[in-house]
């Protein structure tokens, strides 16, 4: 079952970078904020310094795949928006996973039992 969709809007990316808490990694950077909303939003942001258009794109579909795998993981009703780094342009889906997931210990918005099992790995 889809728990969440994309941010879109220019205004929705400015809230959560705004009201939102952050944190970051070697690959990654995660802003999080509460919507409300029942379901996940979330938004994926690759700036040109990381590379041309093929990079961008592989890295938004690295992200948003590790992001659908694990979208059971993550509580629910947030807005998420994820910044890829330059260091991320070479990095493999693991690489991504695992950077995703270790944001989301951070900002404690993993299921209790789901992050047991993930530790576990």
């Amino acid at each position: 079952m889809k728990n969440s969709e994309s941010l879109k809007k220019n205004r929705d990316f400015q809230t959560v970078y705004k009201q939102g808490t952050s944190f970051a990694n070697k690959y990654l950077v995660m802003y999080v904020r509460e919507n409300r909303l029942g379901k996940n939003r979330i938004g994926i942001s690759v700036s040109k310094k990381v590379g041309n258009s093929v990079v961008r794109h592989r890295l938004t579909r690295l992200v948003r795949e590790a992001y659908r795998l694990h979208e059971e993981l993550f509580c629910e009703g947030l807005d998420m928006v994820v910044v890829a780094r330059v260091s991320a342009k070479d990095c493999a889906y693991d690489s991504i996973r695992s950077a995703l997931l270790h944001l989301g210990r951070k900002h404690h918005i993993l299921k209790k039992k789901e992050q047991d099992e993930i530790s576990d790995d």
